[in-house]
């Protein structure tokens, strides 16, 4: 709060104190994932929020199917902004970059519509991930690097 809006508050005649403060949206990117074919799609898509209060950017990408706004705008208004008015389905961007995931061949996570670079966000791919067997890991440790008598196993299997 400036110093003005406090001198204006000291100074206000409608004698509220009481008054209630409206919450300054934050700056928020919203990518959404909607299907965009031709010219004509891409053009109602980006009308569809361009008039949108609070919008200070819209980007269309046709060939990943990606509409990106950036403005003090909140994600589900614009995501029912843009289906309502285009007719579209449309989901927010499900898409990471190929490089942060963790295992990103994980069931669940790779995606084979999701554009170069890129692969579908899961929140935690490894309870997905098959777990080994108490008879799998007994072996792997059995014969590793790390076992002492790992050499004596092998020498006995020669033999």
């Amino acid at each position: 709060m400036g110093a003005l809006d406090h001198l204006s508050n000291i100074f206000d005649c409608r004698g509220g104190s009481n008054r209630k403060y409206k919450k300054r949206k934050q700056l928020q990117t919203v990518e959404i994932k909607v299907k965009i074919d031709c010219d004509g799609c891409e053009r109602k898509v980006r009308k569809s929020v361009e008039g949108m209060k609070g919008v200070t950017s819209v980007t269309v990408e046709r060939k990943q199917h990606k509409l990106t706004v950036v403005g003090y705008v909140e994600p589900h208004k614009v995501l029912s902004r843009v289906a309502h008015r285009t007719g579209k389905k449309v989901e927010l961007w499900p898409y990471v970059p190929y490089d942060i995931v963790a295992h990103p061949y994980a069931q669940g996570v790779y995606d084979k519509k999701a554009p170069a670079g890129y692969v579908r966000y899961v929140e935690d791919p490894h309870n997905q991930l098959a777990r080994a067997s108490s008879t799998e890991v007994r072996y792997t440790t059995a014969f590793s690097d790390e076992n002492p008598a790992a050499c004596a196993i092998i020498v006995a299997l020669f033999y």
